[in-house]
């Protein structure tokens, strides 16, 4: 009987991943990027922050629609669907919508903290009914981490999110699945690690690739300003310690947010990094400097779908030790890593 020939060690062969935290968007910009993500991933939860925002089943169905329309049809992907939590949401509208399938999770974005993000919770008492339906139910709920008060230092709010709300949400929510997203602080790892298992933190690529220190080396340099802001080079290396570490509470989530480049290089710039189409080649070229490759497969493949509840995907994906070079842009958006060298190229 024939087999498949061994991974060289110039080879890199791990499990087909899922990216557990992207924005999508819609219309061209959705059919612009959305196979950049279907290329790499088998699937992938999609955030609901649009213009409207997805707040009921009916707009999550007819989002999960477009969304497959402008897929490749060669590729295998598919999209995990969220919904937008506002204040006063209806836990019965949470309940049909998981129990249809159409969402797989529920989002919480502090009102003002981010992209399209007006709409969202004042306070998270205002959601009780919601939270306490995701609960009973175990629909987990996904958090932006930041707390918006203007007098509050920007590199220091998603430690004071903690300290104010999450800690509460945790004590009075006990049994609630909670994704902290996007971490970007020591003070979060911590918070993870110290949490029960129904604690668990997603990262990106670009906070483990660079520090705060990035945005402004040569000037200022829009297209790695994103929220949560990057933060200090200690932070930095202990979000890289949590991702290699091979601890199942956390795991692949790129925050991929395109922008067209006029939209970052303006006064006010939109915060985002693009960085879907080299997603796995930067978390890559993070573990193996931590020496730490044989963690990626668990990182990126195993420890979400074992906290969502969800099968692992069969088939891989390969990556082979050849330097890539990434554009400078990809149609009208700048993605991450543009015009950097990178060691490992996804080969599929």
């Amino acid at each position: 009987m024939m087999t498949d020939p061994a991974p060289t060690p110039d080879q890199l062969v791990i499990r087909r991943p899922d990216d557990w935290h992207v924005h999508l968007r819609d219309g061209d910009m959705l059919a612009a990027v959305v196979n950049a993500t279907a290329r790499q991933f088998a699937r992938a939860i999609v955030m609901p922050n649009l213009k409207p925002p997805v707040t009921t089943a009916a707009a999550g169905a007819a989002y999960r629609d477009r969304i497959r329309a402008a897929v490749d049809p060669a590729l295998d992907f598919t999209p995990l669907i969220t919904c937008y939590l506002t204040d006063g949401m209806p836990g019965d509208e949470l309940a049909r919508g998981h129990g249809e399938g159409i969402f797989t999770a529920a989002k919480l974005y502090p009102a003002h903290a981010t992209t399209n993000s007006a709409h969202g919770v004042t306070d998270v008492a205002h959601i009780r009914d919601a939270l306490e339906t995701m609960q009973r139910i175990g629909m987990p709920l996904l958090i932006h981490g930041e707390v918006t008060d203007a007098h509050v230092d920007i590199f220091d709010r998603e430690a004071v999110f903690i300290e104010r709300t999450l800690t509460g949400l945790v004590r009075d929510y006990p049994a609630l699945k909670i994704v902290f997203e996007h971490i970007t602080t020591a003070e979060a790892v911590a918070f993870v690690e110290a949490s029960g298992p129904e604690v668990a933190a997603t990262i990106t690529p670009h906070h483990l690739a660079i520090n705060r220190n990035a945005m402004f080396e040569g000037g200022i340099r829009p297209h790695l300003y994103c929220l949560p802001v990057l933060k200090r080079e200690t932070h930095q290396r202990a979000l890289r310690g949590a991702a290699t570490s091979g601890n199942p509470k956390f795991f692949l989530g790129t925050d991929s947010a395109p922008h067209v480049a006029a939209a970052k290089e303006t006064a006010c710039g939109c915060a985002g990094c693009y960085n879907a189409p080299f997603a796995l080649e930067s978390y890559a070229k993070t573990f193996e400097e931590a020496g730490a490759l044989d963690r990626l497969e668990g990182f990126a493949s195993e420890h979400g779908p074992a906290f969502y509840g969800l099968p692992l995907n069969q088939g891989t994906v390969t990556l082979e030790r050849v330097a890539v070079t990434v554009p400078d842009r990809i149609g009208d958006v700048v993605p991450f890593h543009a015009g950097e060298s990178l060691a490992w190229r996804f080969i599929g």
